[in-house]
């Protein structure tokens, strides 16, 4: 996985974890800073420091692989019972919504398996996908902390498991718990920076770029090897791709066909296929590298 496609995936909500991971060595020319911004945009969740070792704890996250960065981790120990009590976990199946657009918060939601679209819907009847919840993510955030309707729809694109501590009772443990809000607080806060980073992104890449490391950062996360090729299933449709890469879907479909001429990525239907010798978006990189930290350093002024 290369550095510019672990920026690419926090901002637009693709990442791989855990197993499904297929680890690629980085590319080592890069200057510490970039490399230290990166590390600092990943919304917080690097695998080394997210893959706590399961123990021995009466915390409802306390077997979680996410624990230690669990907005719920500090919680005094008079709270873990009031916090258990209302605590649930819910599968999903592969299609399945969790929430629609305009219904009431039901709670704060952790995605601790699968993944989850969240979606707008319009009234003409078509939807923009905003972004991805892979495991680790909190979802429906905004709605919460305003007390609003749901601004999106959230549904399972693949079979998924999400955590939910009702929307009274986290209310309650966050008022008497100053951490917990602190930590909701930055989960705010790298929304907005992966909204302002997407835009950047949008005038410093082309179109082509965003679509290389989006497939690219897909395969990492749900790609298996087969030969001398990376597969996968897009988890996602094309419209969904055009709308994380912000085009219309005729033109995605130009984008692609420019994509396979180059010979990285070979898309049929739902099936990707890319050479293990192309399998990085190190092009992506050079092109865009240059620009990123100049237009980052201005947006953070």
């Amino acid at each position: 996985m290369t550095a510019f496609s672990q920026y690419f995936a926090r901002i637009y909500g693709v990442r791989g974890l855990g197993s499904l991971t297929i680890v690629r060595k980085a590319p080592q020319n890069h200057n510490k800073n970039w490399k230290s911004h990166i590390a600092c945009a990943f919304d917080g969740q690097r695998m080394k420091g997210i893959m706590a070792t399961p123990t021995s704890n009466p915390h409802p996250c306390g077997q979680c692989a996410f624990y230690s960065q669990s907005v719920w981790e500090p919680i005094g120990a008079s709270s873990v019972d009031a916090l258990t009590h209302r605590f649930t976990r819910t599968q999903l199946s592969e299609g399945k919504t969790l929430w629609k657009q305009g219904s009431d918060n039901g709670g704060v939601i952790c995605v601790s398996k699968g993944l989850i679209a969240l979606r707008n819907l319009h009234a003409d009847g078509r939807s923009t996908l905003i972004r991805l919840a892979y495991p680790g993510e909190i979802i429906g955030i905004r709605s919460f902390l305003t007390g609003r309707d749901h601004q999106t729809e959230a549904k399972a694109l693949l079979p998924s498991r999400v955590c939910v501590v009702s929307n009274n009772r986290a209310a309650q443990i966050v008022h008497s718990n100053p951490g917990v809000m602190s930590r909701l607080a930055v989960r705010c806060i790298d929304e907005i920076d992966r909204t302002h980073e997407r835009i950047i992104a949008a005038t410093t890449m082309s179109n082509k770029a965003h679509l290389a490391v989006l497939l690219q950062r897909l395969m990492d996360a749900h790609g298996e090897r087969d030969g001398a090729y990376y597969k996968m299933r897009l988890p996602l449709s094309r419209s969904d791709l055009a709308d994380l890469i912000g085009v219309q879907p005729e033109t995605l479909s130009r984008i692609i066909g420019r994509l396979e001429k180059d010979g990285h990525f070979k898309i049929t239907g739902r099936k990707v296929v890319t050479p293990i010798s192309r399998a990085s978006s190190k092009e992506c990189e050079e092109d865009d590298k240059a620009n990123f930290d100049r237009l980052i350093g201005q947006s953070r002024s």
